[in-house]
């Protein structure tokens, strides 16, 4: 099977789950917290996870005319133990799809961690802070969708 086919495929259980029964899956409402208040902020690195850019369009070249910006899909794969390390949105707005497995994201306006599991999508834009991490014993499986700034070329693995 070819990278084109493996992603067609992905983003076609994308939109069918989109379409179904996908969950947005977020802080519970009393648990929101002003911004800062929440999830500390840690410095860990990355570790055990893999980001690959799976297609990226050029934005400047489309009716938005969004110029250096690009509208890009990701695969993520997050092993048992892995971490995906604190980073911001206010730059980037994102949403994370659940693809395969269980994962813990702790979010600087949630008074608590968030379980995402297969079948979530978790909307990540200005305002939101976090880490994530796979406390399980499988492999988790993301689809990352995201605008991505000129300004973050450096940056371009975050997460």
């Amino acid at each position: 099977m070819t990278p084109f086919q493996k992603h067609a495929i992905a983003f076609a259980l994308l939109g069918a789950s989109v379409a179904s029964s996908a969950a947005i899956a977020g802080c519970p409402a009393d648990k929101v917290v002003a911004d800062g208040k929440g999830q500390k902020m840690v410095n860990f690195g990355p570790k055990d996870v893999t980001d690959m850019v799976v297609e990226a369009t050029d934005l400047s070249a489309q009716k938005v005319g969004l110029k250096g910006y690009q509208f890009r899909a990701r695969r993520l794969t997050v092993k048992p133990g892995g971490i995906v390390p604190w980073h911001s949105h206010d730059e980037r707005i994102a949403m994370i799809y659940v693809v395969k497995g269980e994962i813990i994201e702790y979010a600087s306006s949630c008074a608590e961690p968030i379980v995402h599991k297969v079948g979530d999508i978790a909307r990540e834009s200005k305002g939101t802070s976090h880490w994530w991490k796979n406390v399980g014993t499988e492999t988790v499986e993301l689809i990352s969708v995201d605008i991505f700034p000129p300004q973050m070329k450096q940056q371009e693995h975050m997460m």
